[in-house]
């Protein structure tokens, strides 16, 4: 099971790195969005869950690491997931108005220009 979740945690990181390098809002925002899906994993996979004991002590009962799971894990990767949605659309708004002040979805809104009028400092190439 520890290679199935360490291979998904790479394919998520590496499928979020290539998407970040390429120059297309949408992409960046899927990107980072797998980027957050492998860090959540990162942190379940750090928080070594057990199964059928409680994330909460009893009053009572004598704290020992068998007895009781680790509720900052969870609690970090629910605050994460929050964190992650509201970036998430944030960013769509912010590639939405991008897209129609520049009319390209190309990150810095230069794509459809020639790369001689680039040069030219925004001057036709003739």
């Amino acid at each position: 099971m520890e290679l199935a979740l360490a291979t998904a945690i790479g394919l998520l990181t590496a499928c979020g790195i290539y998407l970040l390098l390429r120059a297309r809002s949408f992409d960046v925002i899927l990107g980072l969005t797998f980027l957050s899906y492998a860090t959540n994993l990162l942190i379940f996979a750090g928080g070594r869950l057990r199964e059928g004991q409680a994330p909460v002590l009893r009053d009572g009962v004598a704290p020992t690491l068998a007895q009781h799971t680790d509720p900052l894990p969870q609690a970090l990767v629910l605050t994460a997931i929050v964190i992650a949605f509201a970036m998430t659309a944030v960013s769509l708004v912010l590639a939405m108005r991008s897209r129609a002040d520049n009319g390209s979805d190309h990150v810095d809104g230069h794509e459809d220009e020639p790369l001689a009028a680039q040069a030219n400092g925004g001057e036709d190439a003739r």
